[in-house]
């Protein structure tokens, strides 16, 4: 099985990062909760990492997904074609996430197109950077969002304004899958 590209870039990236904070794979395994088998196999491509894998890493590395996965791409331009949009899919999950805004590690803001396919229900165990400020707008169909323990049921047009400290999950609420614009802002 030959391995997608940008998950051979995503492996090395995410190997380059260990090493350069001096980790052992079982290091990184406990700080991360993810088995020390997992990471290899996603150092390796050898499987296409989660969303909720990604999530955890970053958390770690104290970076968003968006920064992550823009390391994996050359040097962004400042408008970002249509067609150019990096697209990152997790399959197990339903979960596909379009990069709409050119991402830069010296800004803070960056948006994010995502759909999930109907019954879809992705929790994270933390914030990818703790207080991360969160912009949900539903395009098409109905999201119901948990954070600090509160739910919020969107339909099209809502949008919800958060700060991310702890656990979320986001459910499509839709028969027919929802697309929403998420702007996230770094603290």
């Amino acid at each position: 099985m030959r391995s997608d590209p940008v998950d051979t870039r995503l492996g090395a990236r995410l190997a380059e990062l260990r090493a350069e904070h001096g980790w052992s794979l079982g290091e990184l395994a406990d700080r991360s909760g993810v088995s020390r088998s997992t990471l290899s196999r996603a150092e390796r491509a050898e499987i296409s990492p989660t969303a909720s894998l990604l999530n955890r890493l970053c958390a770690v590395y104290g970076r968003t997904m968006s920064q992550l996965l823009s390391e994996v791409e050359a040097e962004p331009p400042p408008v970002l074609r249509a067609a150019d949009q990096p697209v990152w899919q997790d399959r197990a999950s339903g979960f596909v996430r379009r990069s709409v805004s050119p991402p830069h590690s010296a800004l803070r803001g960056e948006l994010v197109e995502a759909r999930l396919s109907p019954g879809a229900d992705i929790a994270y165990d933390r914030p990818p950077v703790t207080g991360l400020e969160q912009h949900i707008w539903v395009l098409e169909g109905a999201l119901d969002v948990t954070a600090q323990d509160t739910e919020h049921h969107l339909g099209a047009g809502d949008c919800l304004r958060m700060r991310v400290w702890g656990p979320t999950r986001f459910r499509c609420a839709a028969p027919d899958g929802v697309r929403y614009l998420l702007a996230v802002v770094r603290p």
